[in-house]
């Protein structure tokens, strides 16, 4: 297993790190070292989560060793006196100063998957995984309810007064206290399960312990953003690590946090409770003489929603459209007239948690059978009043707006919609859930995901401070990714998806043509992302009527599903599963050419699903995706964001803030990047992505898709050039790029970590080892309709990132020796022996190792084993051929069918596909060199070339050579002095024929200053 020094800190990595993984563990250990906040985006498919936990626990056990073997009980005696329920305060590291590592992300999918790559690291933290009741519980019948339900049943069954106490609750300490390496080994929530059906202990209750002694705690973003999830946490935040992997959404999650919304209908059910309570403590009062609760404290409680509700409905409304708005602070006002203030605001929390134990109890009693848990509407106001009145004061309400909405709601038992009305507090400044780390102390937070641009908002968002950003590259070779926009459909109909052209019959028409032809073009899956459902369902509607199909008597959507089978997604969640299994089985449908998958951009289909593969060969974006401009939330907030940017311009502090036009506009951006993708999942993935939208040409669009992308991307001026060009793609891409070859064995299944698993540069065939120095071009497609984008200073920030698809080192490694006996549990893992031998520590901080990161291209596992010194003289051959007019190269045609289906567009026959025919010999001689490229003329065969050049060079001169020739291809030296040497050892009478014929496999950009250096030779103006 490969170690890199990355800033003075051995990082050990499962396999040989690409460039873009050492730049991005050097980043997340910059960020540690420095205290500091990191914005970092890698791709899907760079390995980004495993150089996360790499560099992090790597910087973590520099400054010690980890927790493994120590309990999670202190004492008995400590134990039972506190209970399992006490939030408590002390530390999870008492009696230790390091710090703790809190990663956390979306979902608890999402957290499984961080474990698996855990495994496949040599770390070995002590760790746990926090979950809800709902993933945790295994009780009966509590396991099947949900929510705070589920929470009041077990809060009740654990208290030692039931008739019916859980039989898991008091096995924790016991078991926690004669296991004290639960932990050591990577551990998931699956595995919680298992220990507590198995030993008994509750699962639940068994983390919640577990997580006060851990090194590394992963969580649900929830236990982070949400003020009473982070109270019930046993950390010591100071010098804490904070990383929210997946964070393209956190702004959004942190200001939904921060934000309620109170319906008039939930406003009356919590009046109704409040009676119901009264009622109950009045009755068990009178009739056991039971004075726990008083029945006035819930009257007034009622009488003050009742006010309220009042209030709301007297509310001046004099536009459906716009509402009624006031600033954040009126909310104070407001409730300060029904006497609700910061003093009375903790009585009311008070007897709103009596109120739920009553309904509580009222339940069991009622049905005593049954452990029915009863969901309490009023546990939401105290939720209200806990986001209202923090601890902090009335400071935070700046960043709010009042906002009270009249909305029709459909009521059961009439067939006429009813008026009722939504009172909000929206808070427009995210950085009011994450302000409180600050104030902790800790030391540093990470954000991380494949899809965080544009980055400007995040920082202007979260109000923090990110010195630390990354942009980085993928690791897939260009040939691997084809991304077009395409302005104008079939019959040359502009692509615009917003409201002013989206209704019309042409553009419904020209999008339905297209995607027929991209279902016949791209093979396996495919996935078309629409901006809305509205639009989603408006395009489906009309490709599906007959009337609408004047050429053809096939409608649209028949000519799809004759190429694809199509699967939309679904606006319920609950039908999300039953479509994905739809599609995955339509796509291993044999009678067919795979499956399209119909979606919208910032729905399930486009966050957080893997359509690797052929699961996802192509994505098509019909459109941007800009929020509904006059959506009160969304028209509040471009107000909020303006008013900031102009304050700030008037205070002429200099500062940039992000402004209404600019975070809508970079909201729809992200959404995009989001949708796109789906598209590359790995290294050895290969698919297009197609943008159908005209505003996409224009540069502020195009500078706010993800940085990885834009270099790709070109614009099309005519349909029939993006079938053209997307088809050879595809044709070209099923034979080059294969995918997942079993040499990334290590990397997929993290089952071992020998020499087998880890890439030697001078192990490789060197004949793929080195790409052609110029890539075959096609003189019959002009480059007369394609206009590329312009980069600008982009391409140049790209090229202060080393390329991800070059190997970083070329060093020499032991192999490594580990032995690992597992028990008959490997969950507990204190009798394991773990004996890995030292191994060379690659030192990139040394002027030597910068040197070699732009080292060759990484390429995959060698399919033959062939002489390494003839598989250079063939890959040689081959520049020979990509240089040479394509009139001296044989091809074998076949005739396509018309790119063209539903327009009036034709496509002409000189669209044929071209493929070439390939001859390999070898001998065991070496001697025998192979061909692989065809050619008539064998004066122009590389292999001939390369043969003679073998033939008058000795060994150490013919060495010397081909690495000359490593060089030529990874710009590891200067070109002019690479040119000068090739010159100079061709220098001998015999061999001047071979300096004249090199000139044929110098790249193009530099064939003039060789051929430069060889006048000057022949003038004898130069010695070289």
């Amino acid at each position: 297993m490969p170690t890199y020094k990355i800033r003075g800190i051995d990082v050990e990595f499962p396999f040989e790190a690409y460039d873009c993984q050492i730049v991005y563990m050097e980043k997340v250990i910059q960020s540690l070292q420095d205290r500091s906040n990191a914005l970092l985006e890698s791709p899907t498919g760079t390995g980004k989560t495993l150089c996360l936990l790499c560099a992090t626990l790597a910087w973590r056990k520099s400054l010690g060793e980890f927790s493994t073997g120590r309990s999670a009980v202190r004492s008995n005696s400590s134990q039972e006196s506190k209970g399992l329920f006490s939030d408590g305060s002390s530390s999870q590291t008492e009696g230790s100063s390091l710090p703790t590592i809190v990663y956390t992300s979306r979902t608890h999918s999402q957290i499984r998957q961080v474990i698996q790559e855990l495994k496949r690291t040599v770390y070995r933290p002590k760790m746990v995984v926090l979950g809800s009741r709902e993933q945790l519980c295994i009780h009966p019948d509590v396991s099947k309810l949900q929510g705070k339900t589920q929470t009041n049943a077990c809060h009740f069954l654990c208290q030692k007064r039931t008739k019916r106490y859980c039989a898991h609750y008091p096995r924790v300490t016991e078991f926690l206290k004669s296991n004290p390496c639960l932990g050591d080994e990577p551990i998931d929530i699956e595995d919680l399960v298992n220990i507590g059906k198995s030993s008994g202990p509750c699962p639940y209750y068994v983390s919640r312990e577990l997580h006060k002694v851990v090194d590394i705690l992963f969580a649900p973003y929830n236990y982070l953003i949400d003020p009473g999830n982070r109270k019930s946490l046993n950390i010591e935040w100071s010098n804490s690590i904070l990383i929210f992997d997946e964070a393209h959404n956190l702004e959004g999650i942190c200001a939904d946090a921060a934000s309620f919304d109170l319906p008039s209908s939930l406003l009356t059910t919590c009046i109704t409770e409040a009676e119901k309570c009264v009622d109950l403590a009045v009755a068990r009062r009178d009739q056991s003489n039971d004075k726990t609760y008083n029945p006035d404290n819930f009257a007034i409680l009622r009488a003050l929603l009742l006010k309220l509700e009042k209030r709301i409905a007297e509310v001046p409304i004099d536009s459906k459209e716009l509402g009624f708005t006031k600033p954040g602070s009126y909310i104070f006002e407001l409730l300060e007239e029904l006497n609700i203030t910061y003093d009375t605001s903790s009585m009311l929390l008070n007897t709103i948690e009596d109120a739920a134990v009553v309904l509580e109890e009222d339940a069991k009693t009622s049905d005593p059978q049954k452990t029915k848990g009863t969901i309490c509407r009023l546990e939401s106001i105290g939720d209200i009043l806990k986001i209202i009145f923090k601890e902090t004061g009335k400071d935070h309400a700046q960043y709010y707006r009042v906002h009270v909405q009249e909305v029709e709601v459909k009521s059961p038992d009439t067939f006429k919609a009813k008026k009722s009305r939504i009172f909000s507090w929206w808070c427009f400044n995210p950085g009011v859930a994450m302000e409180e780390f600050a104030r902790k102390g800790v030391g540093s937070v990470i954000l991380t995901s494949g899809t965080l641009s544009p980055m400007d908002s995040f920082a202007e968002e979260l109000k923090l401070k990110f010195p630390i950003r990354l942009e980085n590259p993928h690791v897939i070779s260009d040939n691997q990714l084809w991304a077009g926009i395409v302005p104008v459909g079939p019959s040359g109909h502009p692509f615009n998806s917003s409201y002013r052209t989206r209704d019309s019959a042409e553009y419904k028409q020209n999008l339905g043509n297209s995607i027929v032809n991209f279902a016949r073009i791209v093979p396996d899956g495919l996935l078309v992302f629409f901006p809305s459902y509205y639009l989603l369902n408006l395009c489906i509607d009309y490709w599906k009527n007959p009337s609408a199909t004047s050429t053809n008597s096939s409608t649209i959507w028949e000519r799809i599903c004759k190429h694809k089978l199509p699967v939309v997604e679904p606006r319920q969640s609950s039908l999300f599963p039953q479509a994905i299994d739809d599609y995955m089985t339509k796509l291993r449908d044999t009678s067919i050419t795979g499956a399209v998958f119909f979606a919208v951009c910032r729905g399930k289909v486009s966050e957080g699903l893997d359509f690797a593969d052929t699961a996802g060969r192509a994505v098509i974006v019909t459109g941007i995706p800009f929020a509904l401009w006059n959506d009160p939330k969304v028209r509040l907030k471009r107000e909020y964001l303006d008013q900031q940017s102009q304050s700030q311009r008037s205070a002429g502090t200099g500062s940039k803030v992000l402004t209404g036009d600019e975070w809508y506009s970079q909201q729809a951006s992200r959404a995009v990047n989001q949708a796109v993708g789906r598209v590359i999942r790995h290294r050895h993935d290969y698919g297009a992505i197609i943008f159908c939208d005209e505003r996409f040409t224009k540069s502020s669009h195009q500078s706010q898709i993800s940085l990885w992308i834009q270099p790709h991307i070109k614009c099309y001026s005519k349909f029939g050039d993006v079938v053209f060009t997307l088809t050879r793609f595809f044709r070209d891409a099923s034979v080059n790029c294969q995918t997942k070859p079993k040499l990334t064995q290590l990397e997929e299944s993290g089952a071992k970590s020998s020499r087998d698993g880890i890439f030697s540069l001078d192990k490789l065939n060197i004949a793929k080892f080195l790409k052609p120095l110029i890539p075959f071009t096609d003189k019959s497609c002009s480059d007369s309709s394609l206009t590329e984008v312009k980069h600008g200073s982009l391409s140049r920030q790209l090229q202060e990132v080393l390329p991800a698809n070059r190997s970083n080192l070329s060093f020499n490694k032991q192999k490594q020796s580990s032995t690992l006996k597992h028990t008959e549990d490997k969950l507990f893992p204190c009798k394991t022996q773990l004996a890995v031998k030292k191994h060379e520590v690659v030192d990139l901080t040394s002027e030597e190792t910068c040197n070699q990161l732009t080292a060759p291209r990484f390429i995959k596992k060698r399919k033959s084993e062939i002489d390494k010194h003839d598989n250079v003289l063939q890959r040689c051959g081959a520049f020979s051929s990509s240089m040479t007019h394509s009139s001296q190269t044989s091809f074998e045609t076949r005739d396509t069918r018309s790119v063209q289906e539903g327009s009036s567009l034709q496509v002409k026959s000189e669209m044929n596909s071209q493929k070439t025919t390939t001859r390999v010999t070898s001998s065991e001689t070496g001697s025998g060199i192979s061909s692989c490229f065809p050619s008539d003329n064998k004066e122009q065969n590389g292999s001939a070339f390369l043969i003679q050049v073998r033939e008058k060079l000795n060994v150490g001169e013919y060495k010397e050579f081909l690495q000359l020739i490593r060089a030529l291809k990874s710009n590891t030296m200067k070109i002019s002095l690479v040119l000068q040497s090739v010159i100079k050892l061709f220098s001998a009478q015999d061999r001047l024929p071979l300096r004249q014929r090199f000139k044929n496999y110098v790249p193009s950009k530099y064939r003039q200053l060789y051929e430069d250096y060889l006048e000057k030779t022949k003038d004898g103006a130069v010695d070289l």
